[in-house]
């Protein structure tokens, strides 16, 4: 799945002015273990970018709430695969059966 996260300013901003940003994101990210994390811009605010394993739906909260949490952040979940799982949809047998 891809996790994507959106900071409001605040509680963000007094998190970096008060030095616990660091140790915040830190906690969350060893507790949420992304396969890969990239921080960015996000409709003007800043966001991140979250490749993570879900092996059930109630994972979304153990990823979500530390963010929310946190920051007061929106996250939002997409799904993602890879070219073996696309492969393995079969979607020529699918074309077939809806054409």
């Amino acid at each position: 799945m891809i996790m994507l996260v959106q900071f409001p300013i605040e509680p963000f901003n007094t998190a970096v002015r008060n030095g616990t940003i660091g140790e915040t994101m830190h906690r969350i990210l060893e507790a949420t273990k992304p396969e890969t994390a990239y921080f960015t811009e996000r409709e003007g605010h800043r966001g991140g970018i979250f490749v993570v394993n879900l092996d059930s739906p109630s994972d979304v909260a153990r990823l979500a709430e530390p963010w929310f949490l946190s920051f007061n952040a929106t996250v939002e979940f997409r799904i993602a695969m890879t070219a073996e799982d696309l492969g393995r949809a079969d979607l020529g047998a699918l074309g077939k059966k809806w054409t």
